[in-house]
């Protein structure tokens, strides 16, 4: 099944769009997204390779939602995504930052694996794509804000 590809200009460098994804998802994330619908969910990606990606609800209970594949910073970050499924239907998310110049950045991001849900990829597919046309929007507002 085809991947997902999306590419796009963020009006920030390299660094600060990487540390904007690694170290404040929460603060671009939607409220209430998330396997408890909790909307006051805290989304935590722990650095580097084998590093957890949860969720952490106010009570302090953790919801796996990934675990970080490759960590190169501030250039590529690839992770495994389950969110509301189980780690062996994960499928896979790289990010690779572009310094275009004059301190802007593109980011490339490839989600895959598809496959390993068998009748349900084309539809879990689907779903990401919208999803996916949410959520950039708002990781581009917050990295230039």
């Amino acid at each position: 099944m085809e991947s997902l590809r999306l590419s796009f200009e963020i009006r920030c460098t390299v660094d600060h769009a990487f540390e904007t994804w690694a170290t404040r998802f929460s603060s671009w994330w939607p409220k209430g997204h998330s396997a408890s619908g909790n909307p006051d969910t805290t989304v935590v990606l722990e650095p580097g390779v084998g590093g957890r990606i949860f969720e952490r609800t106010p009570d302090g209970t953790e919801i796996a939602w990934g675990e970080i594949t490759h960590w190169d910073p501030p250039h590529r970050l690839d992770y495994l995504w389950h969110i509301s499924r189980d780690r062996k239907d994960a499928t896979d998310v790289e990010l690779h930052f572009v310094d275009i110049g004059d301190g802007t950045t593109r980011l490339d991001i490839v989600h895959s694996g598809w496959e390993r849900l068998g009748a349900e990829g084309q539809s879990w597919r689907q779903a990401n794509t919208r999803g996916w046309d949410a959520l950039v929007p708002r990781f581009i507002g917050a990295a230039e804000a």
